[in-house]
């Protein structure tokens, strides 16, 4: 009865897990994400412009003030490596630290990281 039980539950989470890598594989171009707090110093997947290039262009490099941001993919490719990078730009209009409408991000890493949520 037990090992029913353990193999019961270990099925179940196998199938959750795998649920969970369907929905991040769905990821197409229109999509809304919401941008996360970074666990450590910056954002890894998500390619943010250093904080010299925002100052030259007049911008506030406030990394802080990117979390919580509502994101729509605008552009999805494959690199050669097989990792998937998409095109990020912010639903409400404005502009990246008042300077960059676009930013780039490595999906599937942010979405694992945290970084990004659906």
């Amino acid at each position: 009865m037990k090992k029913l039980l353990i193999f019961t539950l270990s099925l179940f989470l196998g199938f959750q897990m795998q649920a969970q890598e369907i929905d991040n594989n769905n990821v197409e171009v229109g999509t809304i994400l919401e941008i996360n707090e970074a666990e450590a110093y910056g954002f890894k997947h998500i390619h943010f412009p250093r904080p010299n290039f925002i100052i030259k262009r007049g911008g506030i490099a406030n990394y802080n003030s990117v979390e919580g941001n509502r994101v729509e993919i605008t552009a999805v490719t494959t690199k050669k490596d097989g990792t998937r990078e998409v095109e990020l730009k912010r639903v409400d209009g404005r502009k990246f630290f008042r300077n960059f409408a676009t930013v780039k991000a490595d999906i599937d890493e942010a979405l694992e990281s945290g970084e990004m949520t659906l």
